[in-house]
């Protein structure tokens, strides 16, 4: 027998043996070589692992990001996983001899198959194995953590299994993934990627379904926090949009001004070199800026982001006293603003005022020269190390953001550059801006969303930002929204039941996404907004330091997903991806189930890193690296949120907690009937009383209805009679104090209250 001889002989022998042992063996046949792939095409690490049980049977649970999960899986553990899948995809001889391989558990969309499955499940686990579950049951269309479906609950029943959570974080943006709205077809974002999978402790077999859940997102939120590196340097990323908008408009306001991407790139360049040179000193970090939201609100803001200052916007609808104590508590040394704005003002502040406009005449034409080299010239690579921007850090500084101070003096928020990015990427997810669009922007830079969403997530992402000063000048955003053609409108309700009585449907007529937060939503301005203008408004959440968005329901017109529930109308939506809620009792901590009303925790790269000079405030704010919103919700079995109340919005009375926003719901419908008048005509508050501990206080506009009939109502309304005030406590004002951003002045109506009844009630 020759060699050739011999080696066909050997070959056919291998070829013989490979199909029996992989036939028969497939778990041997098939997962080496997937683990070969697997190590060429990803980088793993697995935190945690020591809460995965060395021995005896549990039930794994995960988010589902790919289609390749439980494969990736499989890979990355130590014990073999046998995951429960949908059979419906295992339809013919090859994919089921793959199923074998992997020891998964069909089941098909039919009752006996099901029952099988689960049993086979259950007796896995009492027999020690590890079993896999995605309890979304299937894969997300958006990034965000789906419901929970049942089968957990059957799986364990009857068993002494653990649950164990896990987080496989890396896959959003693959091949595998529906990102960017479509599975396959595209290109993946990065070209290997790192996959971590994160192991939570183990958690008992009784857990509630809604908790088990809770576990996950936790475990998302860590893996987003760890890898806050990725998110990227927003200054960077603006560089690059404005040279790809190029000589498309990419800013405009009420003042007439309209600046293209390139003009704003070459304005902001020169703007920063005039500041470095006549203004700032070196070691200079907080910088004052007293601007309306605008196209030169936007580009001082980002002349300093591009000399790595920290910008500090001023609330400039409060008095020079609070002014004066936000400029003392971070050091403030220069305040920017512009003539024609200072001109309407009467501040007194205790930092250099630097007028803009006669900044103007000591820009150079060396600096224009210099800037319009760098913008139109250099590499972006290059102009990012030119400015130091390689040099920035997630955990940054970018700005400092001053609360509303409604029930005190303002506290400096302070936001890093991960912070914000973060909220720009979940922005871009939830609401999938492009180019396309054009954002109305009406909240002031002093107000957090004004300052993450109108103003960074439009000069990141790509759309036009069209800016007015007055968010309440309702003729005035009917212009401009028809003049630039709006397709984003972020307000709160109180100014969309201004632009209900002043703003034609015309005008709005491009209009296809409003979100509204800071205030809860009336149920009728649903109603009334979309018959009027053709799109119903979504509700979203967040607090200044949360960067500041938390959760927001997806607009119709922007939704991904046809058969997953992203949108709950009365909720304020699901957490972002990598912002995980959970609520608690305020009286012991403990998580509480779906539907329970307590405390309101959130936790992620959203928040911030703690409060100006005030460390034990912090302390008190942030325990564990959860943000204590104060806000009183429940979320509920599908993961949306539902905020029920403020904290500082409840009145103990005869050791009752008594929410104020419920009784201005019911109050606001009855002070309106029959009115057109859209404005806030009612606010709630309460003062001290001697007998029960508080007396709630109603503030309201000038009415012809009856007191008395009012009361009766409430009666008739259902509201228990601890929640009725009393008829001597209506005070008729000429107008509910409200702030800036048109949320309750909470201290000013607290105030009007004391001066009517004295501190004792």
């Amino acid at each position: 027998m020759n060699g050739f001889q011999i080696g066909l002989v050997i070959t056919l022998i291998v070829v013989f043996l490979s199909i029996v042992v992989g036939y028969r063996w497939p778990r041997i046949f098939v997962r080496g070589p997937f683990r070969v792939l697997l190590a060429i095409l990803y980088r793993r690490e697995v935190k945690g692992l020591e809460n995965l049980p060395k021995t005896g049977g549990c039930v794994v649970i995960c988010n589902h990001i790919s289609y390749i999960d439980g494969i990736l899986i499989l890979w990355m553990l130590p014990r073999n996983v046998r995951f429960i899948v949908d059979g419906g995809n295992f339809g013919n001889a090859f994919t089921r001899y793959l199923a074998r391989a992997f020891d998964t558990i069909l089941m098909f969309a039919n009752p006996k198959s099901i029952g099988r499955a689960l049993k086979t499940a259950r007796e896995g686990v009492q027999a020690g194995e590890v079993i896999g579950l995605f309890p979304e049951g299937t894969i997300t269309r958006t990034g965000q953590l789906q419901a929970f479906k049942p089968g957990l609950r059957n799986v364990l029943k009857g068993t002494d299994g653990q649950i164990v959570p896990m987080w496989l974080d890396g896959m959003w943006g693959s091949l595998f993934s529906f990102s960017g709205g479509k599975f396959f077809f595209k290109i993946p974002s990065l070209p290997r990627r790192k996959l971590t999978l994160y192991i939570g402790k183990p958690l008992p077999t009784t857990t509630p379904l809604e908790i088990a859940r809770s576990g996950v997102q936790k475990l998302g939120a860590d893996a987003a926090v760890d890898q806050s590196a990725r998110y990227p340097v927003l200054a960077k990323q603006v560089i690059r949009t404005w040279r790809r908008r190029g000589g498309k408009i990419q800013a405009a306001d009420s003042l007439g001004q309209e600046v293209t991407g390139r003009q704003m790139l070459m304005r902001v360049l020169a703007l920063r070199r005039v500041l470095k040179r006549e203004v700032l000193d070196q070691d200079e970090q907080f910088v004052g800026v007293l601007l309306p939201p605008s196209a030169g609100g936007v580009i001082v803001n980002m002349a300093l982001a591009f000399d790595r200052r920290i910008s500090a916007n001023l609330n400039y609808t409060v008095s020079s006293e609070v002014l004066n104590h936000c400029i003392q508590e971070v050091g403030i040394k220069h305040v920017l603003t512009s003539e024609k704005f200072l001109s309407k003002m009467d501040f007194q502040l205790d930092a250099e005022i630097v007028v803009l406009d006669e900044l103007r005449e000591k820009v150079t034409k060396w600096d224009k020269l210099v800037a319009a080299i760098q913008a139109l010239l250099v590499p972006a690579a290059i102009l990012d190390r030119i400015l130091g921007l390689n040099q920035i850090r997630g955990d940054d500084l970018l700005t400092v953001i001053f609360t509303s101070g409604s029930t005190g003096m303002p506290k400096g928020v302070l936001l890093s550059n991960a912070n914000i990015s973060h909220n720009v990427e979940a922005i871009d997810l939830a609401v999938q801006l492009d180019d396309h669009d054009t954002v109305l922007g009406i909240l002031p830079f002093f107000h957090s969303f004004g300052y993450s969403v109108t103003m960074w997530a439009v000069m990141a992402l790509g759309p036009r930002g069209v800016y007015h000063f007055n968010p309440l000048d309702a003729r005035q955003v009917g212009k401009l929204a028809e003049k630039y053609q709006a397709t984003v409108l972020l307000a709160t309700p109180t100014f969309l039941r201004g632009y209900l009585r002043r703003i034609k449907p015309e005008q709005f007529a491009k209009l296809d996404v409003v979100v509204v937060g800071a205030e809860k939503m009336p149920a009728d301005l649903f109603e009334s907004f979309e018959k009027k203008f053709g799109v119903r408004p979504v509700e979203g959440y967040g607090t200044t330091e949360l960067s500041p968005l938390v959760s927001v329901n997806i607009p119709p017109s922007r939704s991904p997903a046809v058969f997953q529930a992203d949108r709950n109308e009365g909720s304020v939506g699901r957490p972002l991806p990598g912002v995980a809620a959970r609520v608690v009792s305020t009286e012991d901590d403990h998580e509480l189930a779906a539907g329970e009303d307590g405390m309101l925790l959130i936790t992620g790269p959203n928040v911030m890193s703690g409060y100006a000079n005030q460390a034990e405030l912090t302390s008190q704010a942030i325990q564990d690296g959860w943000y204590v919103t104060g806000d009183i919700a429940h979320v509920d079995t599908q993961g949306f949120i539902h905020i029920t109340g403020r904290q500082s919005r409840f009145s103990k009375i005869g050791g009752e907690m008594v929410p104020h926003v419920r009784i201005e719901e019911e109050l606001a419908k009855l002070f309106a009937e029959g009115d057109e008048d859209e404005s806030v005509r009612v606010c709630v508050t309460a003062v001290p009383d001697i007998k029960k501990g508080e007396r709630l206080v109603v503030l309201h506009l000038p009415t012809e209805k009856d007191i008395p009939e009012i009361l009766k109502s409430l009666q008739e309304a259902g509201l228990p009679n601890l929640f009725i005030p009393s008829r001597d406590s209506f005070i008729e004002v000429a107008e509910i104090p409200l702030l800036g951003t048109g949320k309750y002045d909470l201290k000013g109506a607290k105030q009007v209250a004391l001066d009517q009844f004295g501190e004792a009630g």
